[in-house]
């Protein structure tokens, strides 16, 4: 006689909720945050804000989970891959969801009030982006670009915190935050495109079939070639602009590496196969990791 399983306890489907066994999504988010706070503090950048942004990250991340399977919960129930998120199959309640990502973004915005003023500033910047990204695939060709900005916005906030003052001014946010930090931030930009696009390309048939719009769509028989140059327009900015600001040789060791996996990349995506454009993304958090590695040893070692 078969016994059927227990339902999932709240905790289980709350930490299915927000990704917890798949870290990839926040490491993505963490390393060209570490990297930026690496910079801006020229090394280390001290326990504190290297436990506010670690956190801030993941809460963040979480929070985002929630906001995004609440908006998609209508298309996700049409694509294989994301037909069984607790949300969409209605194992935990839209309010209930949306409670949870208050609450997760509530602790980040905690996180942040040690900071400093501008940086507070920031932080509601990059909620509004998050919490656009989600609705941005109803409405632009490739909603990549919102979700790149607003993964990579923790950059600025990272100048930010290291950088800033006690003031809340326009001004002083302008100089806490240096040119270079934003054009890291539109560098970093590209290497979104270029993971979500492989992302996008996992569910391409399925995103077209319920009308979402996605960088895969858009760039159509184009889309190995963009998601390459997207890499290649990530690491030659960050490398231009990591030279400007002093770092050396074995930062750009790091870029090597970083530019060595996303070669590897091509192998796994070239033939578009559902299995290999979702290794390529899954893999991707090892290649921001070589680039804060590189950087945080270049300055570790001056």
């Amino acid at each position: 006689m078969q016994t059927t399983a227990p339902p999932p306890s709240r905790l289980a489907l709350y930490l299915d909720l927000i990704r917890w066994n798949r870290p990839a999504g926040w490491l993505l988010l963490l390393w060209p945050t570490l990297s930026a706070l690496w910079i801006a503090a020229d090394g280390f950048p001290g326990w504190h804000l290297l436990a506010v942004f670690t956190l801030g990250t993941v809460l963040m991340r979480s929070a985002g989970c929630c906001a995004n399977d609440v908006a998609d919960r209508e298309f996700d129930r049409h694509v294989k891959r994301t037909a069984q998120r607790p949300v969409t199959r209605g194992a935990l309640p839209v309010a209930e969801a949306l409670a949870l990502g208050a609450a997760l973004a509530a602790v980040a915005f905690a996180l942040v009030l040690t900071t400093n003023p501008p940086t507070i500033a920031l932080s509601f910047a990059a909620l509004a982006i998050a919490i656009a990204y989600p609705y941005a695939k109803r409405l632009v060709a490739m909603p990549q670009a919102v979700l790149g900005v607003a993964f990579s916005f923790g950059i600025p906030m990272a100048f930010s915190a290291v950088q800033g003052g006690r003031d809340a001014t326009l001004a002083a946010l302008q100089a806490a935050v240096p040119p270079q930090a934003w054009w890291l931030l539109l560098g970093n930009l590209c290497w979104v495109l270029a993971y979500d696009t492989e992302y996008a390309m996992v569910d391409r048939d399925d995103d077209l079939r319920i009308g979402i719009q996605t960088s895969a769509i858009t760039l159509g028989r184009w889309d190995v070639a963009a998601v390459m140059g997207f890499y290649a327009a990530y690491l030659l900015s960050w490398a231009a602009i990591g030279r400007s600001l002093g770092l050396g040789a074995v930062f750009l060791v790091g870029i090597a590496a970083a530019a060595a996996q996303a070669a590897w990349h091509f192998t796994l995506i070239r033939d578009r196969s559902r299995e290999g454009c979702f290794r390529a993304f899954r893999e991707n958090h090892w290649l921001g990791a070589t680039v804060f590695a590189g950087v945080a040893l270049d300055l570790a070692l001056r």
